[in-house]
Order: C-alpha cells, then structure tokens, then sequence
C-alpha cells in the first residue's frame, strides 16, 4: 500500500511526501539553548551525528532555511530533483565534524540521473564515472601509482575522513546551478567555518574558481589549503600534475594525523 499524500503545507528538504516533524526526533538533538523550529519548518536529519548538530542546528532557526525549505519543497513537486530527498545530507551523514580530516570542496550535484548521493564528484555504484571523475583517478594514479577502479563510489573516502561536501546541496535535473543563490550556500558556510573552528589540523582541497572563493572561510595559520584547477575536461591540463593526494597525506603527516589511505576498494555496494 502506498504511502498517502498529505496536502504540500509543509516545507521538506528531506522527503517529498511526508512532513519531516513525523519523521524527526528533534527533541533529542536540539541544544536547549535554541528557540523551537517555527511551525513547518524541518530540522536537520537526527542521523546527522551530534557534532553536526552541535555546529549547525542554530542554521536552522535563521529565515534563510525556512526559505530554502519551500524552495526545496516546491523544485520537489514541480521538477525532478537530485539527489534524492534521503542523500541529502550524505556529506555529513558519512563523515562527522570530528572526524573531518580532508574538506574536498565541490560546487552542486550532479544534475543527471541515478549520479548524484550527496558526495561531491562521486556516483552510485553502477554508474559510469563521469569526466571529471575519470580526471581524479588518472592524477591519483599519476601521483601516488594508484589505479583507477572501475566504479566511481567514494563514500570509502568520506569514511576515512575525507568531507566530500558541494557549496550548493540539491539541483535541478539537467540545469546545473538551478539551486545556487537560494539559501544552500550560506548553510555549508556555516559547515566550512565549523571545520575552520576544529582545534586539529584540516587540509582544505580546494578545486577550480567556485572552491577557491572560500579561502577567505579558513584560517591558514592551523589549517593547510591546497588549491588547484577543477578536474574538469575544460581545466584538466591545468588539474594534472598537482599532485594534490601526496600534498594532502604530507601535510596531514606534518600535523602528527594519520594519511589517507586513498584505495579504493575494486568491488562496492551502495551503503
């Protein structure tokens, strides 16, 4: 039996057809601090973690959110929009705010179907990698003789602390940056300026014009930025050869952190 629909008078960012407070137990995440969600409005995920909610539940009491919700929820109802309502917040769900040790910063979702989850530059299981995937691989292999496998799932990445996060978190089907400019920025501001405010050291991966502008969100003094060209086909010469894995893994060693074991395993199943 299917679910029934319920009028459209609630804003969801999370699912298309059920109003997100059935679905949340908000009560165990909030900070007491924070004033209750005006009515209507969703909280983030409780599957979140709670360094995550820590850092970002007060996002959700500033009027931005309750307009990017709407937004959200009327691209639902009107349009195609990826990725699915459950992958959202991937970025966060897989790698926690302590546990963050690597910010790859991309730009918004892949805007063509069964690719975006919520990971910037990876795909499900299944689904050919595209271009600028293609790209990482061949640097990764140029820089650290590590091959390509054949799938383009990174959520190994994300769970070995490398934050996978796009500036713009949800997109049209076919129309690239349709989302940029409603709200989703200022939320992964707040979630850069969090991980600027982590006491150890973080490397910031930062990949063409639209990553590079958030230098200014971090403090270089205790934190390591390496920036470079996007992995695009229009900017790759520029991409190869920057070695950015082995920047990456040296700086990390220079903080006392472990590095990155960037193998990807050659067999997945989406998780």
């Amino acid at each position: 039996m299917g679910k029934k629909k319920k009028p459209a008078e609630t804003p969801s960012l999370f699912d298309e057809e059920q109003p997100p407070a059935a679905k949340q137990p908000e009560a165990k995440t909030e900070p007491a601090e924070l004033p209750p969600l005006p009515s209507g409005v969703p909280g983030l995920r409780a599957d979140l973690g709670p360094s995550w909610h820590a850092a970002l539940d007060p996002e959700t009491r500033k009027p931005y959110w309750a307009d990017l919700a709407k937004f959200v929820s009327e691209e639902r109802k009107h349009h195609t929009v990826f990725p699915p309502a459950a992958d959202v917040f991937n970025a966060f769900r897989y790698t926690p705010l302590d546990k963050v040790k690597v910010l790859l910063l991309g730009q918004d979702p892949y805007h063509g179907p069964g690719q975006a989850h919520g990971l910037c530059f990876s795909v499900r299981p299944g689904v050919t990698p595209p271009p600028s995937l293609r790209n990482i691989y061949r640097e990764l292999e140029s820089d650290l003789g590590i091959p390509p496998v054949r799938h383009g799932y990174l959520v190994t990445w994300a769970k070995r602390g490398v934050m996978m996060l796009n500036t713009v978190l949800t997109v049209r089907k076919g129309n690239p940056k349709s989302h940029a400019g409603k709200g989703w920025e200022k939320f992964t501001d707040a979630a850069i300026r969090a991980i600027n405010d982590q006491k150890r050291t973080v490397v910031f991966l930062l990949w063409g014009a639209d990553a590079r502008k958030k230098v200014p969100l971090v403090d270089k003094k205790r934190h390591v930025v390496i920036e470079s060209a996007h992995p695009s086909p229009f900017s790759e010469h520029l991409f190869f050869g920057t070695k950015p894995f082995s920047k990456v893994n040296k700086a990390l060693a220079a903080a006392g952190e472990e590095p990155i074991d960037w193998q990807l395993p050659e067999n997945t199943e989406e998780e």
